[in-house]
């Protein structure tokens, strides 16, 4: 059975099957490989694939790409620590 999700692969359907699942499950492609037993470097490829086309999905479903986006600048300071200036800055002892 050739493989309809991998051009020219040799990976057969069902092992891309089980590796997309694994995919879905958050496993590293260092455990996939071990668990199915190829190479830690087809299996990169595979998610590395996988990621891709998420990300082409993502970007086609998403708001932000049509248009024009408008942002505002704001800029959050910690509060200030009365006592030292500077980057020592330290609490001021109390008591």
């Amino acid at each position: 059975m050739s493989n309809k999700y991998c051009f020219r692969s040799k990976i057969s359907e069902r092992d891309f099957r089980i590796i997309l699942k694994l995919f879905c499950l958050d496993l590293s492609a260092k455990q996939v490989s071990e668990f199915i037993g190829y190479n830690r470097g087809t299996t990169n490829k595979i998610y590395n694939k996988l990621r891709k086309r998420i990300a082409e999905l993502c970007e086609q479903s998403s708001p932000f790409v049509n248009g024009e986006i408008e942002l505002d600048e704001s800029y959050f300071v910690a509060r200030r620590v009365r006592g030292k200036r500077g980057r020592g800055a330290t609490r001021p002892m109390t008591g």
